[in-house]
């Protein structure tokens, strides 16, 4: 509370207790992860039923589903930062698409995807230790 308190005396009000909401939603990421797992998934086992495949099957399917949620709204996680950590008494980013503009102009495309390598080595494990204790326990239970 005392934080947000913080920004609603001192940072310009209510408005930006949601500064860099909009990149946040990653809905599209959520989209291509669940439609990549499903889709290697289907691929993998040569048809929709998929009870078959092995451990090792559903720890590739993982990975790659968490690599394409990253691979695909990384540059929105790095818009949605610099919007958030960028000064609001004298702001260089008037939103989202500028931020976006001015970093793609400045630093190319590079610059969208600064520091992916800690994100993808982190995604990786995560997503497929995820999807594996789903998979299990959805067998499990039947």
């Amino acid at each position: 509370m005392d934080v947000a308190r913080h920004v609603l005396r001192s940072e310009g009000g209510t408005v930006d207790l949601f500064k860099g909401l909009v990149p946040t939603l990653e809905v599209p990421g959520n989209a291509a992860m669940f439609g990549v797992y499903e889709a290697t998934k289907q691929y993998l086992a040569r048809g929709q039923d998929t009870s078959s495949l092995g451990r090792g099957s559903l720890i590739l399917v993982g990975g790659l589903a968490g690599a394409s949620f990253w691979g695909f709204v990384y540059p929105t996680d790095v818009v949605k930062s610099v919007i958030q950590v960028d000064d609001y008494k004298n702001p260089k980013f008037s939103g989202s698409i500028n931020a976006f503009r001015t970093i793609l102009a400045s630093e190319g495309i590079k610059g969208l995807y600064k520091r992916f390598e800690p994100a993808m080595a982190r995604s990786v494990p995560a997503n497929v230790a995820c999807f594996l204790a789903y998979e299990v326990t959805r067998s499990a239970l039947g």
